[in-house]
């Protein structure tokens, strides 16, 4: 007798199916408040919400998007970008979400990776698009930059396009893939991240539960929504509690407090660079009650006034797989307890479970396309590496088991920079350090930085004749030209020689401690 695959929660559902189940119980509730620092507020009722998604996804069959066709969604925190996302979900397509912060070459592996057939965009980033994409069908292009007024651009259709009859909805298919979102590659490229309806869904009421979120709470989202702590971690348990979103387009220190307060915002989440900033302003009164961070700092806790849940989770795990709970202490600075909707393993080098006290490689268990990201797009290889033969996920980070269960970050094993929230590849910068002339060797690691946490240094090994001063301008040029921004190394160091362990391989550990030092 075959042995039948167990049920899961989300049999027979879909996102369009939370959305419309929303919509009939939340009506006139305000489900998004667009805060935009430049331009006129406005709200969106659950009704009026999925309505213009229906519609635009109307819109993007009337232009040949298919089920399973991917569309690229190029843009920062807005409306659109959220009402294109869950029109994709709608017609059964599939949103690519990349960082509006990415270089033209960098656009073209992600996009050309995805194969995209059109793409949604807005004014300042409609040549990047058009110059840098593949082969679209199509360009669809807001009218503002995020809120903030702009021309029209040269090349490209305007958003206003994608407005159609409502698109009535499919039959729904848990297991069809909705997202695919990129994370940050340590020894190659970006990888796309798939994610099915049912992972989205298991986002949406697994992060509304675990950080007790509810129908009258107004989250405040100032992060990133292509990232998975704005949309998974924040938007998607929004609507799962039938909540309101407040989303500005990026944090900023001006407008973070008067939106909040003007709004009466309850719920919030943070990284280092943000609370950073705050809190070398005044802390008004005002009425959140908690904010999600990576780690429970009890000193930020105090000078904000606001409980703290801390939360660990990835992209690849869609929703937190260790974190608190609002309704109990927790240890400082740690990232959480093992979440009881996941497998956590804890071990060393050995493969043997570390006990308390002590320092291991981390693990996940889950279920795939449910609990777990179903693959990496057109990855094949990179799926392979990233589970072990027991089917756990190799989360390439190493963390301590305290004494008393609660888990703290420790290290990475995979050389990531986390500028600011935003994770940056070593290798990726390297690579282009690399092909600069008069390089012969470089390292990148992280540097402590007072504001962003982390930033990128470059350790270089010049070639025999070349000048120290002209090579770290040549170095910084050629960043500048091939990364996003927040990835070009803040310092280029020359150095006769890097340091090296074992086999040759470079001592990374040393070149951060010569940093701290």
């Amino acid at each position: 007798m075959t042995q039948a695959e167990p049920l899961h929660p989300f049999a027979g559902a879909d996102v369009p199916a939370l959305l419309a189940e929303r919509a009939r119980q939340r009506g006139a509730h305000p489900l998004l408040i667009w805060s935009p620092p430049d331009g006129a507020e406005r709200v969106w009722s659950y009704a009026a919400f999925v309505d213009e998604v229906s519609r635009v996804a109307g819109g993007l069959a009337r232009r040949g998007i298919q089920p399973g066709d991917r569309v690229l969604i190029h843009m920062e925190n807005c409306p659109e970008s959220l009402i294109a996302r869950f029109a994709c979900c709608w017609i059964g397509a599939v949103g690519v979400l990349t960082n509006p912060a990415v270089a033209g070459q960098e656009l073209v592996h992600l996009a050309g990776a995805a194969q995209v057939r059109a793409a949604v965009t807005q004014p300042r980033l409609a040549g990047l698009v058009a110059e840098h994409g593949p082969s679209l069908d199509w360009i669809a292009v807001t009218e503002t930059d995020a809120g903030t007024p702009a021309e029209a651009p040269a090349r490209g259709d305007s958003w206003t396009v994608l407005a159609a009859d409502p698109l009535p909805r499919r039959e729904p298919d848990p297991s069809a893939p909705a997202a695919i979102m990129y994370t940050t590659g340590t020894t190659s490229l970006p990888k796309g991240v798939l994610w099915t309806h049912a992972n989205m869904l298991w986002g949406a009421k697994l992060g509304a539960l675990q950080q007790g979120f509810r129908a009258d709470d107004v989250m405040h989202i100032v992060l990133p929504m292509f990232h998975v702590v704005g949309f998974s971690w924040s938007f998607l348990p929004t609507v799962f509690a039938g909540a309101t979103a407040l989303v500005q387009p990026r944090f900023s220190a001006s407008n973070f407090w008067p939106a909040a307060l003007r709004h009466r915002a309850t719920l919030g989440a943070k990284v280092p660079f943000i609370t950073g900033v705050l809190a070398q302003q005044d802390v008004p009164d005002h009425c959140f009650r908690q904010w999600t961070v990576g780690s429970y700092e009890p000193e930020h806790a105090a000078r904000f006034r606001v409980a703290q849940l801390s939360g660990w989770g990835m992209t690849e795990m869609v929703a937190m797989a260790m974190t608190g709970d609002p309704w109990s202490d927790q240890r400082p600075h740690s990232m959480g307890r093992p979440s009881p909707a996941y497998r956590i393993f804890i071990e060393d080098d050995d493969g043997n479970p570390v006990g308390p006290g002590e320092t291991g490689t981390l693990y996940v268990g889950g279920v795939r396309g449910l609990s777990i990201f179903r693959e990496y797009d057109n990855r094949p290889e990179a799926d392979a590496e990233a589970f072990d033969e027991r089917g756990r996920f190799r989360t390439g980070d190493r963390v301590r088991r305290d004494e008393d269960g609660w888990i703290t970050f420790a290290d990475r094993i995979k050389d990531v920079i986390k500028v600011g929230g935003e994770g940056v590849s070593a290798f990726e910068i390297e690579t282009v350090i690399a092909a600069v002339p008069g390089v012969r060797e470089n390292a990148v690691v992280a540097g402590p930085h007072p504001n962003y946490g982390e930033v990128a240094v470059a350790f270089v090994v010049a070639a025999e004749g070349a000048d120290s001063d002209t090579l770290k301008g040549r170095i910084l040029e050629r960043c500048g030209a091939s990364l996003a921004r927040f990835k070009v190394p803040r310092e280029v160091i020359v150095v006769d020689a890097l340091p090296r362990v074992g086999f040759g391989k470079i001592a990374k550990v040393a070149l951060r401690e010569r940093l701290v030092r």
